[in-house]
């Protein structure tokens, strides 16, 4: 046994204490689930929110985005603050001001409230997600068993993406649009003591101080990053805010690198990218997402704008690719298990790229078989590509760090949405403009302002009426269609370009042996289904020479 074992861990193993770790993952699970639902429960809420509210164009920008601005600025330093002080003491604040701020946001009654109630929101999945991720990986120091808890988390997690607009729209049938949020706080109240009574609390070798600095510059430089990619999926894209916003992300990134290498002790050991499955992962999930989650806005106001589906048919259109991304995320380590990370997370860009053509022939005209096909496909091959993904990254990250390489893997898969929509939105209003600029009977203005998105161009229409309004409604629709199918083209072009890096990863998921620091997270030999109620990582042999070596 090691020596670094406390005497109060060995009565604690004796006692029996701890939870079995499939209660754990189940707890995790619930909090990802929260987490991922609020991230896209308020898309179809927005008209609710702007009659009730009356929020400006900035106003409601800012609502919409400070949740997804703020968990992705401060994903690494809530996750290497949890590898210090405890990664279950961070994610029971998290709960805590996740409640909260539900609360604030349900009864907001004015634009600014909602805006600094979402961003509280981001805060407090800031500290939940990584937490969660590296849990999971202490629990699990078996990579077959981990590789299923892996599947189940990421499975919960496109459930829970999937399900917010599902979710939002069946609320906003029956109950005001602050029901979105009111519905996190019995979860929450529930979770809290749940989670204190049966998460075992982790942290990682505690070696040197917490860099400060090195958090909140990392935190600035991620906020200026995302914002300024925000900004070029809009009418901004090449304004002065946008330059200076990525201007200033990415210096504060670059010293923020360059300081981490010259500390003893640093906040992110930036040695995990030069081994290739961490740098590779880490990559494949940003093209993942780069190519989808773009498509996915667009494909949502497909379904809404040009077949009329209203909120709540939409989000049903979008249960069996949530149904196909659970079967895969289940069946994910016995794939991981007989084909291995290289060859999963390339079939599975693969599918993913040919459900996107496959969809390819959508119209004007609903077709259900097809959609449903292609969702299908989606479905599944977008979580098999980030099932083996990420389960690869945070295999191959050192268990001490097990929170810095959860926060990293959070942070890509929040950058590459954030430049997918940017990039695919740009394309698709490539794509769509042109088709809207002599449009028989309406003046040069209106053509125009109908240019900018399918939404106006049927706001315009309307106020057009008549021939001239029914022309410019018809070639709007004919103009969206042509450019989804575009963007589908250009989405299909870098999953295949995710295929082509996904060949860099290994050929098969070696098994890891136990480390020191990983004997207690899977409990005593008498008793393999328990955890013990604290632990705490001790680099293995090759870790701790690692560690040795300066940067």
């Amino acid at each position: 046994m090691s020596g670094t074992t406390t005497a109060a861990s060995l009565r604690r193993r004796a006692a029996g204490a701890g939870a079995n770790r499939w209660v754990v993952l189940v707890v995790l699970c619930v909090s990802l689930l929260l987490v991922a639902v609020d991230a896209t429960v308020l898309h179809v809420a927005v008209p609710a929110v702007t009659e009730d509210l009356r929020p400006g164009a900035m106003e409601l920008l800012w609502i919409v985005d400070a949740y997804p601005l703020v968990c992705a600025s401060l994903l690494i330093l809530f996750g290497t603050l949890g590898d210090r002080v405890g990664r279950r003491r961070v994610l029971l604040l998290g709960y805590a001001l996740f409640g909260l701020a539900s609360g604030l946001a349900a009864l907001a009654d004015s634009a600014p409230v909602l805006i600094a109630a979402r961003a509280l929101l981001g805060v407090g999945g800031a500290m939940i997600m990584p937490a969660t991720l590296s849990i999971l990986r202490q629990v699990f120091p078996d990579r077959r068993q981990r590789a299923f808890a892996i599947g189940v988390w990421s499975a919960v997690a496109a459930v829970g993406a999937a399900a917010g607009p599902l979710l939002g729209g069946f609320l906003l049938e029956y109950f005001w649009w602050g029901s979105v949020f009111l519905i996190n706080i019995p979860l929450m109240l529930v979770s809290l003591p749940v989670g204190r009574l049966l998460l075992p609390e982790s942290k990682g070798d505690g070696n040197g101080p917490w860099d400060v600095t090195g958090a909140l510059m990392a935190a600035a430089g991620l906020f200026a990053v995302v914002l300024g990619v925000k900004r070029l999926g809009g009418e901004s894209a090449g304004g002065p805010w946008t330059v200076l916003a990525l201007a200033v992300g990415a210096a504060l990134l670059t010293v923020f690198v360059r300081r981490q290498r010259r500390r003893a002790h640093p906040l992110v050991d930036l040695r995990m990218f030069a081994r290739p499955a961490f740098s590779t992962s880490v990559g494949c999930i940003v093209l993942a997402m780069l190519a989808l989650v773009g498509l996915q806005l667009i494909a949502a106001q497909y379904l809404q704008l040009v077949l009329g589906l209203s909120p709540l048919e939409t989000g049903l259109r979008l249960v069996p690719l949530t149904f196909a991304a659970m079967a895969a995320g289940l069946a994910g380590a016995r794939l991981l298990r007989r084909f291995g990370p290289r060859r999963m997370v390339f079939a599975g860009f693969c599918l993913t790229a040919a459900a996107v053509l496959l969809l390819t022939p959508m119209g004007e005209q609903d077709n259900r078989a097809l959609l449903l096909g292609g969702f299908v496909l989606l479905g599944f091959g977008l979580e098999t590509t980030l099932f083996g993904a990420y389960e690869s990254m945070l295999s191959e990250a050192p268990p001490q760090q097990a929170g810095g390489a959860a926060a990293i893997g959070e942070t890509s898969y929040q950058l590459g949405a954030g430049i997918g929509i940017a990039l695919l939105g740009s394309v698709m209003n490539a794509a769509y403009a042109p088709g809207l600029e002599e449009v028989p009977g309406v003046p040069a203005s209106e053509s125009s302002a109908a240019r900018h998105s399918l939404g106006e161009a049927y706001e315009v229409a309307a106020q057009l009426g008549g021939p001239a309004g029914a022309a410019l409604r018809d070639a709007a629709r004919h103009a969206f269609v042509h450019g989804l199918h575009v963007t589908l083209l250009a989405s299909a072009a870098l999953l295949l370009l995710g295929a082509v890096m996904a060949l860099r990863l290994p050929r098969t998921a070696q098994d890891e042996p136990a480390t020191a620091g990983e004997t207690p997270a899977g409990a005593s030999s008498e008793d393999p289904a328990r955890v013990p109620a604290e632990v705490t990582d001790v680099p293995a042999p090759r870790e701790a020479a690692e560690s040795r070596v300066s940067v």
